[in-house]
């Protein structure tokens, strides 16, 4: 509460919010990060609208991906220790769970999906500016998708198309998570991770420019 500026006035909200399968208690966080990822993708979308009025749609669209994709979350949470705060099973938390990237992008959501329940979008649009803070300001300008980057390379090389393939999916049906294979003629795959199939292909093409420096 002291974190996000905000007292819960329904407290069981906000344990629920922090609450992973894993306790084994029949309560888990996963509708309210259903909903927290609704919230979160409106209040950033509203703020972008706002502060850019001069750029057209898929410029608004790609800030948007980066500020709430996995990673981007993932980084607020560990920014505010969030995962001192989530309820882990054990063996959940000897194994890293604290500290797992898909885990604290949920329970930044979740705590959204908390949030709107227990107050209102104006609350979450305030939390969401206060959480993010200069991130809406860092990119003076929108970024290229990182599969841009990697079809451009590859192109300058004379190469063959990039290939993505999904190679193996895990987690419960509302809550995915992909792991993509990225192929290019003449170099080692890359794999990634991601909440959905857009966020794991775009994280392998990160790693893949990353790897070419």
């Amino acid at each position: 509460e002291r974190i996000i500026g905000y007292e819960f006035k329904d407290k069981s909200l906000l344990e629920l919010a922090l609450t992973h399968a894993s306790t084994a208690t029949g309560k888990t966080y996963e509708r309210l990060e259903f909903l927290g990822d609704r919230v979160l993708g409106m209040a950033v979308a509203d703020t972008l609208y706002n502060k850019f009025p001069e750029e057209p749609e898929g410029d608004l669209a790609r800030r948007l991906s980066a500020l709430v994709q996995g990673e981007t979350l993932a980084q607020i949470a560990r920014e505010y220790a969030l995962g001192d705060f989530i309820q882990l099973s054990e063996a959940e938390r000897n194994s890293g769970g604290a500290d797992n990237d898909h885990i604290l992008a949920d329970i930044v959501e979740a705590i959204l999906g908390a949030l709107y329940l227990d107050a209102d979008y104006k609350t979450c649009q305030k939390v969401v500016s206060h959480l993010w803070g200069d991130r809406f300001y860092e990119m003076t300008q929108p970024p290229q998708h990182p599969k841009t980057r990697v079809q451009e390379w590859v192109q300058s090389k004379a190469l063959g198309l990039p290939s993505y393939e999904i190679v193996g999916q895990s987690g419960p049906d509302h809550a995915p998570v992909f792991e993509v294979r990225l192929s290019v003629d003449g170099y080692d795959s890359v794999t990634a991770r991601g909440r959905s199939r857009q966020e794991a292909e775009k994280k392998a093409a990160n790693r893949f420019m990353k790897d070419k420096g």
